[in-house]
């Protein structure tokens, strides 16, 4: 098995395009994610700063409320209002890169990685998701995971979404005055549980229980700052050394070098190292994938380091990364490269407003199973291509296909050469005769778009 440039464009993007070439290598590929990244310039998602700007905003109007202000509620339904508009803008960027990228394959590493490291918001705390995939996430696909793993475990999002904000280690003096009071809040294992179990080791990893505790007591005292960010506060963490996966941590005074330390460790792990590299290629090539390219993978990494890029040169550079076509697109797959293949730009994706984003992507993308921003757990979205083939899901896929030319300012393309343009020798001659059969354009596109061959990656 060899380099496919079919393959590359649908396994390792978001399809081909009318507008791009398909990838000319592996070597371009990897070359293309040391390149300037052109798309977050193009297609800005926006900064912490204007998140803390918000938790200060609605703090000075909820004061202002309590001091007889009578303009504050309509002051906080307009900023609701802007902060739906500024969520579906994100989203609309978001896919507004994968469109426009001559080579993609950032724009999936990004998106796989950031439902490694899942999170999930609400209320203010919504806009902070894209924020923290372009925080923590974006800058750090090539480099070593130890980095990765720290700037996403002490971001802010991930500390209000697995209430490592509130935990307190038990023996602090905060948890001292906190008994005095009959305060009863304490150590939370959320966040040290998922790190051992979902972003380093896996489940059934070589940790124990013992190890999530002493991870979690390390952990104690890392609070937020609604307006600075991060921090940690010696008084709220747990005093003395910790032990986790063997190696000692701390000491008499607990600060966050000391959590800094234990993932970089916890990040060279054999066992980290093996889950990432079968994890990958899950996510890129097969729900059962082979053997020898996972060993490769975990070989890659532990060689190395961890470091990102060379186990994505790694994964590019086998050759069963390149066996046919098996995976089923994810909802958010489908549509963008539904939309890439037909041609739209990421201006026109960007232009829509909130009302047209509803109706063209993420209401669809719900009923799809896929609601975006909100899955079940920390866990992320699954992998097996029948959670997303239910009836429903596949009824909504063919019915957006069919529909595909609400697009605003979208011409729909020739259903014979979209073949091409979507699929290339991807496709078969039953689906070309289906496409010239077809009674409209419309319809044509639908049938390419909605066909099994395009569902694939």
């Amino acid at each position: 098995m060899s380099f496919t440039p079919e393959i590359a464009a649908i396994r390792f993007g978001y399809g081909l395009s009318p507008r791009h070439p398909a990838p000319a290598s592996p070597e371009a590929m990897v070359e293309a994610l040391q390149a300037d990244d052109s798309m977050a310039r193009a297609f800005p998602i926006g900064s912490m700063a204007e998140t803390y700007a918000d938790f200060q905003y609605l703090s000075d109007l909820k004061k202002a409320e309590l001091d007889g202000d009578k303009t504050a509620k309509r002051k906080y339904r307009n900023w609701r209002g802007q902060n739906r508009r500024d969520h579906a803008r994100m989203l609309r960027h978001t896919i507004a890169r994968g469109l426009d990228a001559p080579d993609p394959l950032r724009e999936r590493l990004t998106r796989f990685w950031a439902d490694h490291f899942t999170v999930r918001g609400k209320g203010v705390s919504r806009l902070m998701v894209q924020r923290f995939v372009e925080d923590a996430i974006r800058p750090n696909i090539t480099a070593p995971f130890s980095e990765m793993l720290k700037a996403a475990v002490t971001h802010p999002m991930m500390l209000i979404y697995l209430d490592q904000d509130k935990s307190i280690g038990p023996g602090s003096p905060v948890a001292e005055r906190n008994a005095k009071k009959g305060r009863r809040r304490g150590l939370n294992e959320n966040l040290a549980r998922e790190v051992l179990e979902l972003h380093t080791l896996g489940v059934g990893g070589a940790y124990s229980q013992a190890d999530v505790r002493q991870l979690a007591e390390l952990m104690a005292g890392m609070t937020l700052n609604l307006r600075e960010g991060v921090r940690f506060e010696p008084k709220r963490g747990e005093p003395g050394a910790e032990e986790v996966l063997g190696q000692s941590y701390g000491g008499r005074k607990p600060k966050l070098e000391d959590i800094h330390a234990a993932l970089d460790a916890i990040a060279l792990h054999p066992d980290t190292a093996a889950h990432l590299a079968r994890k990958l290629a899950v996510h890129f090539v097969s729900d059962t994938p082979p053997p020898a390219l996972v060993e490769a993978l975990r070989l890659r990494y532990t060689e190395t380091g961890g470091n990102l890029g060379a186990v994505t040169e790694a994964l590019l550079s086998h050759p069963e990364a390149w066996v046919p076509l098996a995976k089923i697109k994810q909802p958010f797959d489908f549509v963008t490269s539904a939309l890439r293949a037909l041609g739209v730009t990421g201006s026109q994706l960007a232009a829509l407003d909130r009302k047209a984003t509803l109706r063209i992507i993420i209401r669809p993308m719900g009923l799809m199973g896929q609601e975006w921003e909100r899955p079940n757990g920390p866990d992320g979205w699954p992998e097996d291509g029948e959670h997303w083939l239910t009836p429903q899901g596949l009824a909504v896929r063919i019915n957006w296909a069919m529909s595909a030319g609400r697009v605003d300012g979208l011409d729909l393309p020739d259903p014979r050469a979209l073949v091409e343009t979507a699929l290339g020798s991807q496709a078969d001659e039953r689906l070309l005769f289906a496409a010239k059969a077809a009674e409209s354009r419309a319809e044509g596109v639908g049938i390419v778009l909605a066909s099994p061959a395009f569902q694939r990656r």
